[in-house]
């Protein structure tokens, strides 16, 4: 299945920042709890994008790992290359499609990671069998992406805003059945954990600049909703309205992330 999809360095980063801001929990320490790391580990993460969870990694093995981070979008590697120079450059950064065959031989990772993008690979089995293929035995892979329950507000106040119903998002749509399924056929043992991360926000405005992001950076798959800038200007003003109408009526905004990490063992 192709995936319309474009993701800039602007939007991704605005969305990362209101996640610090407004949530109550930090995601890269939950996934640094999940995730077997040891020092001396072979990792590759696959759409590294700015290599956020790659520095994570170098941190939390105080540098004793060989970390390479792979992406598609030249934007948010040369962002990755960037802070990777201000470290020394000892992480390796690569452009890669995951829907084509990786550029690495057979049984060379001990752990490959892929946060937020497995869902829009192409062919979901190809991607796998990939993954899998550069796992050394034992090795893991692990991934996340959003559940079908995640961030109910946000679709609720758009509905309400547009008065249509949502497009399928392949996220929530694929990660929890297809992904889910395709991953549990390829490896030994699998396991989902669950991640539920309240963002609340003191006023509309922050909400406003996390919906522009996401509809934005995800444009192309909302091309039932809008054609024109000016449709999604429009849209974005009936947003604000809907949601300045639940700000005063409950004093806050509150949207939930539930997020899904699937670690696998090969």
């Amino acid at each position: 299945m192709k995936i319309s999809f474009q993701e800039t360095t602007n939007d991704l980063l605005t969305r990362i920042n209101i996640h610090d801001a407004y949530g109550s929990k930090d995601i890269d320490r939950w996934m640094l709890e999940v995730l077997p790391l040891k020092q001396g580990m072979s990792i590759l993460d696959i759409g590294c994008g700015a290599g956020k969870q790659c520095f994570s990694y170098l941190a939390h093995l105080n540098g004793k790992a060989a970390i390479t981070g792979t992406d598609i979008s030249e934007e948010l590697l040369e962002k990755a290359v960037e802070e990777n120079k201000k470290l020394g450059a000892r992480i390796t950064f690569q452009a890669m499609d995951f829907n084509k065959t990786f550029p690495f031989p057979d049984e060379v990772f001990d752990l490959t990671s892929c946060s937020f993008a497995i869902y829009y690979a192409e062919d979901i089995p190809f991607t796998i069998q990939e993954i899998h293929r550069v796992l050394r035995s034992g090795g893991y892979l692990f991934t996340t992406g959003p559940m079908p329950e995640n961030k109910q507000m946000f679709y609720t106040i758009i509905r309400e805003a547009t008065r249509r119903e949502i497009p399928p998002m392949p996220g929530s749509s694929r990660y929890a059945s297809e992904i889910l399924d395709t991953i549990k056929k390829q490896f030994s043992e699998v396991n989902l954990h669950i991640f539920k991360n309240p963002l609340t926000f003191p006023a509309v405005k922050p909400f406003i600049d996390y919906t522009r992001a996401s509809l934005s950076e995800d444009r192309l798959l909302w091309n039932t909703f809008f054609e024109t800038k000016s449709d999604f200007e429009q849209i974005m003003a009936n947003i604000t309205a809907v949601a300045e109408k639940w700000f005063q009526r409950d004093g806050k905004l509150v949207m939930t992330k539930v997020v899904g990490g699937i670690l696998a063992k090969k």
